[in-house]
Order: C-alpha cells, then structure tokens, then sequence
C-alpha cells in the first residue's frame, strides 16, 4: 500500500467512527472547536510571520503534559531547543524540567550552521524513524512541528518535499498521536500556505493573522476546517498574555445571564426617578453626548456612591490621566484618592493606542477578576473606538458587557459623539443594542444661551421619564431640573418656543396653587 492509500485508508477508518477529541486547553481554542483537536489527526497551523503559531505548538504540548499527564516531542526546523527552552521561560513554562522528568524531547531538525549541502535525493527517512523512536520512547501523545515552511526553503525540489512531509503525516497517523505542524502563508488573506502543504495535510487546518487594522494589530484566529466534526466559524479575536495565548470566541457567549431586578442607585436623586428608580444591578449604561456635556462627572457620581455604600468599583479611563480625574473629582467634592486609599476604589488610566482591543478586553477582564468590583466605568468608549474597524470595536464592547453581566457587575460606559450641536445618531456607534439603558446629554441654546439637555433615551425592563429636563454642573456637582417647559425639537438642536395662551397659562399656575394649599389644610 502506498503512503497515500495507506493514508485515504486512515482517514476513511477515523471518519467511519465518532471523531473524538482532546483538549487542548488554550484558552478559547476549545470553545471554537467545539471540544479540541481531533485525537490521532494532524492539523496545520498557518499564518505570516509573528502570527504566534510555534507559542500554539508549543502551549498545545505544554497544557498536555502539566493537564494530561501527555508526553509530547517538539520537532524543531528552524529554533535551536535552547531558544525554544529560553522563550518558554519567559511564560514561567520549564520546559527543561519537564525534559529532565522524561515528558518532552525536543528533536532539533534545525538547519547545520556550517550551511552543510545536500547531496543526492532529499529524504527524510531518517528523520521519520527518529520521530518515531523519539514517541515510543516518551510514550508521547502529542506532537508539535515547527515549521513545515522550514524544510522546503532548506532543499529547492518543493515536489520531493511534499512527498517526504507526506510519509512524516501518514507515519504519525499510523502512530496515532495528535499533530501540529505549523507553515508559513504570504499573505494574511491568501493561499492557505506557500508551498501547498495543506492539500497533503488537510484533516484540519487552523489560520492565525496578525493585520494592521488602523493604528493598531489586530491577532484573529479562525478554524477553517476539521475533517469529520463541527467547529465554529469565522475569526475570533485572541491575543498573547504571559500566560500563552488567549482566545475570546465571542460567538460562544450564550445569552443566559440572571436579570436582577434589584436597584442600584446613580448617585443623583433626579437621575433615579427618571430612570423608574435607579440602575438595574447587573445592567450597563450608556451616557452619551458631545465632549463637556458631563458624561465624566455622571460617572463620577456612580463611582461615588458605590464607595460610598462600601462596595468596590473600577475606574477605566482613556482620555484623562489619574491627576486630572481626581482633580475634576474633587472640584465636585468627590475625592478619588481618598477612596483609593481606603481600597474601595481602583484607577487605570491608559492610552488606547497603547495596545490593541483584545489586550485592553484581557486587561479588563483580569482586573474585574483580581480587584471583584461590585461597579466598573469606562470612560471612553469612544477614545477606543479610534482606528480601528466597527466590527472589531462591537467584538470588544460585546466581550466586555458579557463578562460583566456574567460577573453581575454594573457597567457604566460613556460615549463621545462628534456633533457639537443637534441630535446624533446612537446606533453610528454600533453598540446601542448592547446596552441597557442609554442616557443623552447634549447641548442647547435656550433665549441665547448655551444650556445642557439630558434625557432617559432606552431603559430595557422598566417604565422611564421621557422627558428633556435642563441639566446644570455646580462646584456641587450635578443639577437635573425640570424639563423645558414651552419648548419643543430640543432634540433636534433647533429649539422653538411654543406659543402660550398667557391668561389660560395663569389660570393654570392658580388653580395648582389652590389644589396645593387645600392639601395642606
């Protein structure tokens, strides 16, 4: 039988059965393969240089050993296994302890430095039995290859070198141990892989992508086929933490978070009535507006009184430093540091270009985790949103109001829209439906002056006040009064005042003031 018979017979046995699977543990990665890699299949990993395909190998062995209990061997084509080892422990993996206890073998494949010639057919059956040895040996159930690419750029007869990768894949089916092999792509959105490895080794094929979206690098994994099995589709977002990589499939998230129908106060009476009687507890609120309208110092507030009750919050800022929030703060008669000091309060002031949104959601995630806030506030969303694509910015909010609703934590997220003056569209920024409750604030121009408008625009799972009521800011923080009274298109930007019978209107004001002293008696 031939090695490709012996192969298409391989496959047709697997696929004739359920196909399991082992997990691998990478955070993410189970969930998008609905379970793992396939056991006893190889499965190629690509993408472009810097894409963090060898750490996917690497960890892939790692979390079988430390988990599992699954010696694995670490073919190398290009690392020596003193970088590979080096590199590892900059993740706190010891690898070379594991080495010493018999669970890893790094088998170096790497290129002869003395640049060393090729004579004659290229063959790697010598390899191939020192793989197989190195597996019986160790008693080894996983095995990563790093890189397949590797070979080919070493010896020119790319034809010979499929054939030889061939017999490797068809060897390890044989064996039964579950593979990585990782492979270089040109492009992040081309050609599987450079030298058309996948159509030999195609049970699965995994790509990792490292694109410059905007300002900032956006890593995405997508699972582009398991042979025989489910798996989910489309690019998830990941990124590499010093604990490995850290997928977050978005699309796994279930939609079977509790709903509390406890209160949480705003920290402005005014605000709570309008909303029916505060913030749900585990909903996420929106303040939206132009710069200056007041959405910080709403959050504030809600910051505040959190504090204030003993519980813990989470300040997230992007667009003010730490001076300058308690600063503002305290102009208000609120003292940030204060509560900092006492440990109720936690500041994290970053810049958004600083990394990318799947760090900051890691970020998030881990200080939610470590810190246990009853309360957490993003201020703003929108510093964020800057340079980077709309669907990745909706992955990012959806990632951070999933964990919080998870956690029953309240989010109070403010967003600064473009137009100074006028109505703006909500839904521009993509996240409206994500959220709970929206606030509008915005400015106006009343008998000609400029004034603040703030409104109740959506509160899910309870009755509101609708109404445009004049917002003021005070050395005593916020003011809510009435709504304009004998205006109308406030929204608009374009006030107008309403004509009013004045006589009918004083009838009005005296029979209120009857009603209201026939009470009192």
């Amino acid at each position: 039988m031939s090695d490709r018979d012996q192969v298409e017979s391989l496959n047709h046995d697997t696929n004739s059965l359920t196909v399991r699977k082992t997990r691998t543990l990478i955070e993410g990665f189970d969930d998008i393969t609905h379970g793992g890699l396939p056991i006893g299949r190889a499965t190629i990993v690509s993408g472009t240089s810097g894409t963090g395909k060898t750490l996917l190998a690497a960890q892939f062995l790692y979390n079988g050993i430390v988990s599992f209990n699954e010696p694995g061997v670490f073919v190398t084509f290009e690392e020596t296994p003193k970088d590979i080892i080096k590199n590892a422990a900059s993740l706190g993996w010891k690898l070379q302890t594991m080495i010493d206890e018999g669970k890893l073998f790094i088998l170096d494949a790497s290129p002869d430095p003395e640049g060393q010639e090729v004579v004659g057919n290229f063959d790697l059956s010598a390899l191939i039995e020192r793989i197989d040895y190195a597996i019986r040996k160790y008693k080894a159930k996983r095995v990563s290859i790093d890189s397949v690419t590797a070979v080919f750029q070493q010896y020119e007869a790319a034809s010979v070198v499929r054939r030889e990768i061939f017999r490797l894949v068809a060897r390890l089916k044989h064996i039964g141990v579950t593979t990585i092999m990782t492979t270089e792509r040109v492009e992040e959105y081309g050609p599987v892989a450079r030298f058309g490895v996948e159509e030999f080794v195609s049970d699965n094929v995994v790509i990792v992508r490292n694109v410059l979206e905007g300002e900032r690098r956006r890593r995405t994994i997508e699972i582009l086929k398991l042979r025989g099995t489910t798996h989910m589709k489309g690019e998830y977002p990941f990124t590499i933490t010093d604990e490995g990589i850290n997928i977050f499939p978005l699309g796994a998230m279930q939609l079977t978070q509790r709903s509390s129908n406890i209160r949480v106060s705003s920290g402005i009476e005014t605000l709570d009535k309008m909303c029916g009687g505060g913030f749900f507890k585990d909903s996420i609120i929106l303040a939206t507006g132009a710069t200056g309208t007041g959405k910080t110092l709403l959050v504030s507030k809600f910051i505040q009184t959190a504090c204030t009750k003993g519980d813990r919050a989470i300040l997230f800022a992007y667009e003010e430093s730490r001076a300058q929030l308690s600063r503002n703060a305290f102009s208000w008669g609120i003292n940030f540091e204060e509560m900092e000091q006492s440990g109720l309060l936690k500041i994290i002031c970053t810049y958004p270009e600083s990394a990318g949104l799947e760090d900051h959601l890691q970020t998030i995630k881990r200080e939610i985790a470590d810190f246990k806030p009853s309360r957490i506030a993003i201020d703003s969303l929108s510093a964020l949103a800057r340079g980077v694509s709309n669907n990745a910015f909706r992955q990012f909010v959806i990632g951070v109001t999933g964990y919080a609703k998870q956690e029953e934590i309240t989010g109070f997220f403010t967003n600064t829209t473009d137009q100074f003056m006028g109505a703006h569209s909500i839904s521009d920024s993509h996240i409206s439906t994500i959220t709970d409750t929206i606030i509008m604030l915005q400015y106006v121009e009343i008998r000609g002056e400029m004034a603040r408008a703030i409104n109740v625009f959506k509160m899910r799972g309870s009755a509101h006040d609708t109404s445009i009521r004049e917002y003021t800011i005070s050395q005593d923080g916020p003011d809510i009064r009435d709504s304009f009274r004998n205006y109308e298109r406030i929204i608009t930007g374009s006030p107008t005042r309403i004509a009013v019978n004045e006589k009918s209107e004083l009838s009005r004001i005296v029979q209120g003031v009857r009603e209201k002293i026939g009470d009192d008696s």
